[in-house]
Parts: structure tokens; C-alpha cells; sequence
């Protein structure tokens, strides 16, 4: 059992019949003696899901949306959040993917960016994440990974995603 929002507990007392009115003044009284607390649930789901899934800002507020955490109060304890934090997260999952990934240079470096790109770092961290790590890798890798314009991508995944939601 895990801690559920406001908006999660009345949608439970609304399937289970209860009327608005008095899952309301239940609400309200469990606000009052501090069971329910969007915002440290909110702090407490980014940490957790952060590092127990690795997943980026963009994809936590989308979870906490989902979950009925007010926007400003997601807001808040996503900005607990560093971008640097952020981006030494996205080059650990990097790394721990790359000691498996076998095949051709170029393949491996869409795989992980798009493993990246799923739970919701933007295309720059992602980009930059996963040119570090196949330099490292070995000297093929290097090779290129050298030939990566990472900003010029990034801008371009940029374009291609705006574009997405604008038609989508």
C-alpha cells in the first residue's frame, strides 16, 4: 500500500458510492490532521521514481499529473530535482545498458537514446549522455561518437518533438 493523493482517495470514495458532498468533508478532515499531503507525496514520488527508475522530470510530472497532484505543487518538488542530478542519472542508466548492448556503433546509440528519451530526458541530455559513454567504450565507439554534432541533434529531436505535439 502506498500513499495516494487527494484526487486518488476521492476517486475511491466516488466508485465505492460515497457522495461528493461527504467524501469532501472526508477529505478535508484527513487534510486537517495531515493524512493526506499532495506535496509530500509529491517530493516523495519524484525521489523514489527518480532513483529507483531513473526516470527525468518530464516523465515524473506527467506521473504526478496522472495522479491528481496539483500543478504547482508537482512544480515544487520537481525543482528539488537538479540538472545536474538529472543528467548524472541518464549517464548511469547509460552506462549500466551499454556493458549489455551489442551491435553496431550507430544502432546501440539510437537504442539508448531512445531508452533515454522514454522516461522523458530531453533530446540535449540524452544526446550528450550516450556520446560520453560509447567514447569511452572502445575505440570504434570513439570514433563515432566523435562524428555526433549532440547539440545539432538535440535541436533537431527538438523541432521533430514540438512538431509532434502541434499535429498530434
Amino acid at each position: 500500500m502506498r500513499p495516494r493523493t487527494r484526487a486518488e482517495l476521492a476517486g475511491a470514495l466516488t466508485k465505492r458510492g460515497i457522495s461528493e458532498e461527504v467524501a469532501a468533508q472526508v477529505l478535508d478532515r484527513y487534510d486537517e490532521v495531515g493524512i493526506i499531503d499532495d506535496a509530500a507525496f509529491a517530493r516523495a514520488w519524484v525521489s523514489s521514481r527518480h532513483a529507483g527508475r531513473g526516470l527525468a522530470r518530464r516523465a515524473l510530472a506527467n506521473e504526478l499529473r496522472q495522479r491528481g497532484v496539483d500543478g504547482e505543487v508537482a512544480s515544487e518538488a520537481l525543482g528539488e530535482l537538479s540538472e545536474e542530478a538529472e543528467a548524472e542519472t541518464a549517464r548511469a542508466l547509460v552506462e549500466r545498458k551499454l556493458r549489455t548492448a551489442r551491435g553496431e556503433p550507430d544502432a546501440v546509440f539510437r537504442r539508448l537514446v531512445g531508452m533515454l528519451a522514454r522516461k522523458g530526458y530531453p533530446p540535449g541530455v540524452a544526446i550528450r549522455a550516450v556520446k560520453e559513454a560509447l567514447a569511452a567504450q572502445s575505440a570504434e565507439a570513439a570514433e563515432f561518437a566523435e562524428q555526433i554534432d549532440a547539440d545539432a541533434l538535440a535541436e533537431a529531436e527538438g523541432e521533430i518533438e514540438r512538431d509532434g505535439r502541434a499535429t498530434g
